[in-house]
């Protein structure tokens, strides 16, 4: 077949064969307890239950009422314990649900709260979308936007391709091959039942050439599901970051998201493969998104996995009964290398877009000191959404925000490239993250002024006035 690329990006080693062969597999701590982030995804939740509530698996446990938020469900049945702040991804602190499961091979821990199956393509697309909203369905791929959103663009808006994103460019993380792999007829179900709900013309894997083993895979679920006419693959060359939605579209399709746009705005939907296999567990068995499938790698660990375990389960409980080790740990990572989260010991909950956990050595890792910026361009020839880091840094510390967004700071993917390549080892992503959050905190402050002057002219406005 052939490959196709976009502009930028870097070769990082892959050291996906450390997991590339281990078969996706069960684990439960025998703590049997998990810690349930309130929130994963779109806008906060509030707890529906209460300490010493009895929950079943699959019962909703939080929600919220607005439109942009995806309701999180107990991953085991059992008993409320706590409801408290725990430390989660990205070393803050979130509201968690605490919940002791009930002994194993007992009734009450086979016990589910499942909705009932639903045909996808004979119910209405309202019906569709609501039961991806009450399912809890976010996107797996990191970024954990709800799908009901998703996939109900705004009026305008004409989708006519989904792209199923199985380019798992994260080096290390091989949990979307395994899943494509083990279970290729719930990634292909999934993508045809987002075909159908968005009414694209078509669907296109999209794989890289590292995994073109996958190809006869798929190719077969296809025919056999019988959507030879509307979905298909595309193979594109192995780089990093090709699974960013800028990247994909611009390979698999050859268009462009303009800059502050979104795939809708190229014609596009773009879910992850383990988010589509989740759809089709929600129609096809009435399962919330629940479990979560994920790569334990790095050179640390004595056995790189693959896993699959309940919402919520916290990793350090997993050591040392699964996750065994035999090197010494200087670095742990919630996601891949490039755009993972390093956090400050391994007490955290994987959530619904956990999609690796590493544990790495000192070889594995850098930690230089920054060095002047020697303008060299390495930079802007990675960058692979075609910006110039080199300049946008600059602007960030002569402290000019409007230089930095007109030179496309919003724009920034933070996929690391900039920064892998940099011989004077500058914090680039660090940099452009916390000027995002200023430019954020700004325009947060500017909205919440013109509320206040708003308010002000209508209360004037309202006043009677005197006269004669």
């Amino acid at each position: 077949m052939k490959t196709h690329t976009f502009k930028g990006g870097i070769h990082a080693p892959e050291k996906k064969e450390l997991s590339k062969e281990q078969k996706v597999t069960p684990a439960f701590p025998s703590t049997r307890t998990v810690s349930i982030p309130v929130t994963q995804g779109g806008a906060p939740n509030n707890p529906v239950v209460a300490v010493g509530d009895t929950v079943v698996r699959g019962q909703i446990i939080a929600r919220s009422d607005a439109f942009m938020s995806a309701p999180v469900h107990a991953s085991v049945s059992g008993t409320v314990k706590k409801i408290e702040s725990r430390l989660v991804t990205g070393n803050t602190d979130a509201p968690c649900i605490v919940i002791q499961a009930a002994e194993e091979g007992t009734p009450e821990a086979a016990a589910t709260a499942f909705m009932a199956p639903l045909d996808p393509f004979s119910c209405s697309k309202e019906d569709a979308l609501a039961r991806i909203k009450e399912a809890g369905i976010v996107g797996m791929g990191g970024a954990a936007f709800p799908t009901h959103v998703k996939l109900n663009p705004p009026a305008g808006k004409t989708i006519d391709c989904v792209l199923a994103n199985a380019a798992e460019c994260e080096p290390y993380l091989t949990i979307d091959y395994r899943t494509m792999l083990e279970t290729p007829e719930k990634v292909v179900d999934g993508l045809a039942i987002t075909v159908k709900i968005t009414g694209a013309e078509t669907g296109i894997i999209v794989l890289e050439d590292n995994k073109e083993d996958l190809v006869p895979v798929l190719t077969d679920a296809i025919e056999k599901a019988g959507f030879a006419e509307k979905l298909g693959i595309v193979l594109c060359k192995t780089k990093y970051p090709q699974g960013g939605e800028k990247n994909i579209v611009k390979a698999a399709v050859g268009r462009e998201i303009p800059a502050g746009g979104l795939p809708a705005d190229a014609g596009c939907v773009i879910s992850n493969v383990g988010t589509l296999a989740a759809i089709s567990e929600a129609f096809r068995e009435g399962k919330p998104l629940i479990d979560r499938g994920l790569t334990i790698s790095g050179g640390a660990v004595e056995q790189p996995m693959n896993l699959v375990v309940p919402v919520g389960t916290l990793v350090g409980d997993l050591i040392p009964e699964v996750i065994k080790f035999k090197g010494s740990i200087v670095k742990i990572l919630s996601g891949g290398p490039m755009m993972g989260m390093s956090m400050m010991n391994a007490n955290f909950p994987i959530q619904k877009n956990t999609s690796g956990v590493l544990f790495l050595t000192a070889a594995e890792t850098s930690a230089y000191e920054e060095s002047p910026c020697i303008g060299c361009g390495r930079c802007t020839k990675a960058c692979s959404v075609s910006l110039s880091p080199v300049l946008i840094n600059r602007a960030l510390i002569a402290n000019d925000m409007n230089a930095a967004k007109h030179y496309g700071l919003m724009d920034c993917m933070e996929c690391g490239c900039c920064a892998y390549v940099c011989p004077a080892h500058v914090k680039l992503v660090q940099r452009f993250r916390a000027g995002k959050n200023i430019v954020r905190a700004e325009a947060a402050k500017a909205k919440a002024a013109a509320a206040e002057a708003a308010k002000a002219t209508a209360a004037n406005a309202a006043t009677p006035k005197g006269g004669n």
